[in-house]
């Protein structure tokens, strides 16, 4: 049984490998032929997309949409959509679902292996260590927006261990001011892995935080089966004088009272 354990677990490993290799075949050639940076851009975020329902099969996620019509409404525009976040596979399931462009951390797109894949996934970056250059990065994300991309910000600022959502850095919200574009909140609960409700005994083998290195996490959560929602949330127009704070506590409220009624659930 231990053999049949490894023969799956290696199974799975070049599965994800021969993955990753698609997604980068793919995007160098998006490089070599867009040199548009907007067309380019959008190229990149297709082929994110499509790689990442892949990866759902891959990562055996098995995952419920809770008001699809929603997202679906909002097919032709350009908006903010605004999520808990509790590790690098909700990365995954929201690209699964739409073309998105995320808004990702310099720090991040520095790291060896994950960086090569935010910049080839389209991402857009923040520097959290560096307030000054905030106000320039306000004006890229809603340029990005008013480009046509719906651009994902993970409002709480790092990935979490999944016990609530923290409160949400509000800065970026005025990205959704300047560009005038709808704001989409999106609430992600980890139901189960192998069948089990997440608890204090196995919610590490999903949730990614702290100083947890990628690499042990990822083989930790290889071969196991994954039960997600995804609750798709009433979006929220920009109104004449309305403050970024005002947007956040807003969006905070929904998503927040969302997250702990479906904990309430499982």
């Amino acid at each position: 049984q231990g053999i049949d354990a490894n023969v799956t677990r290696c199974f799975r490993l070049l599965q994800h490998l021969c993955l990753v290799g698609d997604f980068f075949a793919h995007a160098l050639i998006i490089k070599l032929i867009h040199h548009d940076p907007i067309k380019r851009r959008q190229a990149f975020v297709k082929n994110t997309s499509r790689i990442a329902r892949k990866f759902i099969k891959a990562f055996r996620i098995s995952l419920r949409v809770d008001h699809p019509e929603r997202m679906a409404a909002l097919k032709d525009q350009a908006y903010l959509l605004v999520a808990n976040h509790g590790s690098y596979t909700d990365i995954i399931i929201l690209s699964a679902l739409e073309e998105l462009t995320f808004i990702t951390s310099v720090e991040m797109g520095n790291n060896y292996f994950l960086g090569p894949i935010t910049r080839y996934g389209g991402s857009l970056f923040t520097n959290r260590k560096r307030p000054v250059s905030l106000k320039q990065e306000i004006q890229n994300f809603s340029d990005a927006i008013m480009q046509g991309f719906k651009v994902v910000l993970f409002a709480e600022g790092t990935s979490t261990d999944g016990r609530t959502v923290k409160e949400f850095r509000k800065s970026l919200f005025q990205v959704a001011i300047n560009a005038r574009c709808p704001v989409l909140p999106v609430c992600i609960n980890y139901r189960s892995i192998d069948g089990k409700p997440i608890d204090d005994c196995n919610r590490d083998m999903i949730y990614w935080y702290g100083d947890m290195n990628f690499g042990p996490h990822f083989m930790k959560l290889l071969n196991r089966r994954i039960e997600a929602e995804v609750h798709i949330l009433e979006s929220l127009a920009i109104s004449d004088g309305k403050m970024r704070a005002e947007l956040s506590d807003e969006v905070f409220g929904s998503i927040h009272a969302c997250y702990h009624s479906a904990k309430e659930r499982t």
